[in-house]
């Protein structure tokens, strides 16, 4: 791969913005640390949905299925284990799982792919409820040394790989298939693109994202059970979050992360019972206003910009 003077540019900027984050916990181990993983959650597993939903428009809700399928890797292994295997295994597991549900969904489009995501968290948690009702066992306790600061790291690192996953993916030939895709699924069959195979793949990369995001979250919690791990609320918040921002550009959903976040916090300290009715106003912000994000608002107003600097 040649790298011109802008990839070069763009990547050491990249990287000095991750390591100016990672300062944050050397300045503060409180609330502010605290809104930081959150911020770091949300941009990892944000960030790595755009990459599968920006360029095909499939919209998937299955993030709490792998989110909390990493939740449970860490709570069943982490005496037996080192926490850094556990991450590991916890995204191979998600990408398996990620691999085994596109293959069975990803011939369906619209409506019916939206409602079948949605619906895995909520047969995975029933399964795992199941489960646990009969072997008596109705939580698990996640007791570890990992800090709140070494959560934040994790995240961080795992965030900071996603985008240089998106950066090469976008580089690549898959890329530039699923793009193909994104415009017209039927001229890319007819192209020579082996449609379900590239789909299946980079559905692969937000599965084991948000199963290593839960991995590494569990320990935060301390004690989790289905309804915590598999809260389907996750997955329109990534949703909302990546489409706010525009999962049109790799950066896109940072910029729809930071304000929704802060607007979260602020309504569950206010208004502890109309967090959704929030999510639902957003939705439809996002709808009838910026239905390409801010990303698009500002292409738009740039574009005009330069019409009329060129007329």
């Amino acid at each position: 791969m040649n790298l011109t003077g802008p990839d070069i540019r763009n990547l050491c900027l990249t990287a000095l913005a991750f390591g100016i984050c990672a300062l944050l916990p050397l300045g503060d181990n409180g609330y502010w640390l605290g809104l930081g993983v959150t911020i770091a959650m949300f941009t990892t597993l944000a960030t790595s949905w755009a990459l599968f939903s920006g360029p095909t428009h499939y919209i998937s809700l299955a993030t709490a299925a792998f989110f909390g399928v990493g939740t449970y890797v860490t709570g069943l292994g982490f005496d037996s284990l080192p926490f850094w295997s556990l991450v590991g295994l916890a995204g191979l597991i998600g990408a398996v799982l990620a691999a085994l549900v596109g293959l069975a969904t990803l011939r369906l489009s619209g409506v019916y792919f939206v409602i079948f995501t949605l619906g895995l968290a909520e047969l995975v948690r029933q399964v795992i409820t199941w489960v646990q009702n009969n072997t008596g066992q109705k939580g698990l306790y996640v007791l570890t040394d990992l800090d709140e600061a070494g959560i934040y790291w994790w995240l961080l690192g795992l965030a900071a790989a996603v985008f240089l996953m998106g950066w090469l993916i976008g580089r690549s030939r898959l890329g530039f298939a699923l793009r193909i895709i994104g415009d017209d699924e039927t001229v890319a069959a007819h192209s020579g693109i082996n449609t379900a195979r590239a789909k299946v793949l980079l559905f692969m990369v937000p599965g084991a994202v948000a199963a290593m995001t839960g991995a590494i979250l569990a320990p935060r919690y301390v004690y989790i059970e289905p309804s915590l791990a598999f809260a389907p609320i996750l997955s329109f918040q990534v949703v909302i979050m990546a489409l706010l921002g525009g999962a049109s550009r790799l950066w896109g959903p940072l910029v729809g992360v930071i304000p929704f976040t802060f607007l979260l916090e602020a309504v569950s300290s206010n208004f502890p019972n109309q967090t959704t009715l929030v999510i639902g106003v957003a939705f439809l912000v996002i709808v009838y206003l910026l239905p390409n994000g801010f990303v698009g608002l500002l292409d738009k107003i740039l574009h005009r910009i330069n019409a009329r600097e060129g007329a």
